[in-house]
Order: structure tokens, then sequence, then C-alpha cells
């Protein structure tokens, strides 16, 4: 038994998927295993390969309440590869293959007038440079262990498990805390006061209620801020754009939705206060969604431009042409002032406004949703110094805490992983393309390459062959980690743990 790399699986996944569109994550997980009984693969990972870029058939549509799925109704999506196992290889003799052009990073800019003492005096932005971009310092000695910072998100785009529970009244609309349902205290949402909604109701201008449910006055008030444009009631256009996302299991959808409703709203309020929104939403890093396909596909499938323009079209009807008069007026209602040209531009044109968008929102979300303002400034290192945790999660889940995880030089730049830092050199590499960041270079995969190498190369193995043995070994590890994480899923699902 083996596991395969990430690449490996990426492209027969792509295989599957392309015979029959219509497999929902289960299905194509026992076909997987079917074709490849070598292999050991679980189905959270199988799960994550298919949610690569937020997109993926969505398996829990319903035919009108029998539990029958109704596929027709579905977008058929395909599998959004991170990248494949195809290296480019430079044209030559034999090889028909074109140049790809000049690797593209993500680029960022420095927010003006941006107060980092609000959350701690321990770390200052620093502008390094064009490739890297900006990121964040210490300005002292942090012991490990240290708190550095907690921050409140700048929007919240729950995980589609903690949205659910916000559907059903379960959890606040807000900070995402679990909520008693018996509990006296909880605030409704003002367009409603009924604690049922069914995301399969009609969306066709009928009137609605709002399922949120808030855990204080406090919540209830902070959600002003975006809600309102969420909410079924108050902006039904919204409806059909909300469903898409969640049947796609589009989370850079989800969390566009977020931020689009905190533009248009504050842009309600006054000039100054869009100005400086929409310079917070402007200085996050982004590498569009054209722009990661060059480097991310490598020649193999691309994504289905026809799902992406779908999308677009239900965004501008929820935020900016609803399609029956009742949602022009809701919308109306909550929008009486026009954005200016440039913001307009910068959301709702397709190409340099929405599929920028959505880049930045792959780069800058936290893993469970949402968007932080001195979170986003934490760069990428496969020896991580800093972890991020959700640690008040019984009054404030949304609250992330930064805390050192060994002890940090002043000057010295904090940064967390953004793949898992136990897989080997190879492994981390292959991942981080995703993100845009070509070939990673940093003491720890330069000193892994060089010791692995040299290693193999004492042994008289050629560069090539060493090459396959630490791929090798990687996988080995990969094995490992699926069996330990099998285990924990196990004893969680006994309640062991």
């Amino acid at each position: 038994m083996s596991t395969p790399s990430e690449a490996e699986l990426t492209e027969a996944l792509i295989e599957l998927k392309a015979r029959d569109p219509s497999l929902g994550i289960s299905k194509i997980h026992v076909q997987l295993l079917e074709h490849y009984p070598e292999w050991v693969v679980s189905e959270k990972r199988t799960r994550k390969i298919l949610q690569a870029n937020g997109l993926t058939l969505a398996h829990h549509a319903t035919n009108g309440g029998t539990g029958e799925k109704d596929l027709s109704t579905v977008p058929k999506i395909p599998l959004v590869p991170k990248y494949t196992s195809k290296e480019y290889v430079p044209p030559g003799p034999g090889t028909t293959r074109e140049p790809l052009p000049p690797l593209e990073y993500p680029k960022s800019k420095l927010m003006k007038d941006l107060d980092v003492h609000q959350w701690s005096p321990k770390v200052t932005v620093k502008w390094f440079d064009a490739k890297r971009g900006k990121g964040l310092v210490a300005t002292e000695e942090i012991e490990e262990g240290e708190i550095i910072w907690k921050e409140d998100p700048w929007v919240v785009a729950p995980e589609w498990e903690i949205l659910d529970l916000q559907l059903t009244s379960a959890a606040c609309g807000y900070c995402t805390t679990p909520l008693s349902p018996s509990s006296p205290l909880l605030i409704p949402c003002p367009s409603s006061s009924s604690t049922s909604f069914s995301s399969s109701s009609s969306s066709k201008g009928a009137s609605q209620t709002c399922p949120m449910r808030f855990c204080n006055r406090l919540c209830q008030a902070r959600s002003s801020k975006v809600h309102p444009l969420l909410c079924p009631s108050q902006n039904p256009a919204s409806i059909p754009f909300l469903k898409y996302a969640r049947d796609c299991h589009w989370m850079a959808l989800h969390a566009l939705a977020h931020v689009t409703s905190r533009i248009l709203l504050v842009n309600q309020r006054s000039e100054e206060a869009l100005r400086a929104e929409w310079e917070a939403v402007t200085s996050w890093a982004v590498l569009g969604m054209r722009e990661r396909v060059k480097f991310s596909y490598m020649g193999s499938a691309e994504p289905d431009r026809v799902v992406w323009e779908k999308g677009h079209l239900l965004y501008r009807q929820a935020f900016k042409e609803p399609k029956t008069p009742l949602e022009q007026k809701k919308l109306a209602k909550l929008l009486k002032k026009p954005l200016p040209e440039n913001v307009d531009t910068g959301l709702f044109d397709y190409e340099v406004g929405f599929l920028q968008m959505l880049g930045k929102m792959n780069l800058n979300m936290e893993a469970h949703g949402g968007i932080y303002t001195l979170h986003s400034h934490l760069n990428h290192g496969c020896n991580p110094n800093t972890s991020v945790r959700h640690l008040d999660q019984r009054t404030l889940l949304s609250r992330i805490t930064v805390l050192a995880k060994r002890a940090i030089k002043p000057n010295e730049e904090l940064v967390i992983t953004y793949v898992n830092p136990k897989l080997g050199y190879k492994a981390r590499r292959e991942e981080l393309r995703a993100w845009g960041f070509g070939k990673c270079k940093c003491e720890r995969c330069t000193e892994e390459e060089r010791v692995a190498l040299a290693s193999f190369r004492k042994g008289g193995k050629s560069v090539d062959n060493a090459e396959g043995e630490v791929e090798r070994e990687d996988r080995e590890r990969r094995v490992q980690e699926e069996l330990d994480d099998m285990v924990r899923e196990l004893k969680a699902n006994l309640g062991v743990v």
C-alpha cells in the first residue's frame, strides 16, 4: 500500500471526473479506490482535492424535498487542480509544448495609515520586495508560547459547517459562536421573527424570512456592516447567488459576497469611510484567476469558464442588477447612493473586478473563512514561527489568536505555513505552486534538498534517481499521515477525543 502525491491524486480525480461529471464526492472516492486499490487515500483528502480553488459538484442538492438528487439544477463543475505532475519542458527536438510566460507572483501594497499598535506593539509592517511583497516583523523579542495579538475579522465568511449552523439559527449570525436554542437572550434579525428558513425556497421575488440569530445586541449591531445585503428578507436577490456559492462549495465566491456587502453598505455612510475600506481591500495580496491558471495547470485540465461567468452573472444580480421589480425595489431601499466609478469597476467588471477579487479571496482567507486585516500580512514559511488559533470558542469563535511557536528575535519576520509543514520539501513545493509562489527556496527547503541529494550522490546514485528516492520517502511519509488522520477521525466519530 502507498499514498499518491498531490499531483498523482489530482490527475486521477481529473480522469474520473471527466468520465462522469455528475459524480459526487463519496462516489468518486469509491471509484478512485476501485481503480487504484494500492493507494491509501481518505475521503477527507479526496474532498480537499475536489474543492481545490473552491469548485466542485454540489452533492447536497435535493429534488423537492424527496431526498433524491436533482442533478439537472446543479452546475456541472469540472475539477480545478492546483497543479499537475507535468513539469514545464522547454521547446526542443521532439517536443511541441509552448514555453510558459514569465512567472507572475501575487501582488500587494502597503495599507496607508494602518495602526498596527491597535493589535500589538511588538510587530510592524515591512515591505520586502516585489516578489515577497509586504510582511510582518517583530519589533522586540517575543517569547515562545506568547500571545502576539488577537484579532476580530474584517468580514466573517464562515466555512460551510458553521454557515449551516447559522442557517438553522444554531450559531450567531455575526461571531459564529454556537447558540443554545432555548436561551431567552438571543436576538433575531430585525427583518424577521421566524426561526425557519429553507434554502430551497423559491427565489423569484417571494418574501423570505431570515434565520439569523445573534448572541447579543453588540453582535447584531456589528452585523449591520454586512448582513442586510445577505439577508433573504431585505435583499431576496442575493438568494440565488448565495445558494450557487454554497452548492458549488465555492468559498472564494462566498467570501466575496461578504466583502462586497461591506463595501456597498459603507458607501451609504460617507465617502471618507468608503475610501478607508476600499484602501484595505486594494492592499490585499492578489493573484487573479486567469493569472493563476497560467501556472497551476501546466497544460492539463483548466477550469470551466462557464462557471466563472455564471457566478459573475448571479453576483451582479444580487448586488447591482436584480431581475424582478420586487428585488429591484428592495435593493434600492438599501442602496440609495451609487458607488464611485473606480470602486464599481473594481467590484463588478468581469476581468479587472470579479476575477481579481476572487484571487484576493483565495490568497487572504483564513483557514476557517474569515478575512483579517493584520493576519492578511502574514507570509508563508516552511518553518513557521507563529500559529493562528480560534481559542475563544465559547464567547467569540470568529476571533483569532496569533501565538509564537518559538522565540522570535527583533527584526525577524513572522510567518505561518500555507501547507502541511510535516511534508517533505518536494511535496511542500508542489502545494505552494497553487499559491503562485513558484519554487520555494527558503532555508529549510534548500537545506533539505541539499542533504537529500548529497546523501544519494554519496551512494553512487544520479541526481534523477536521488530525486526519485526523495519522492518515495515523501510518499511513505504521506501514507503514515493518512493513517494517522484516519485514526483521529475514527476516534472523533466514536467520541474518544
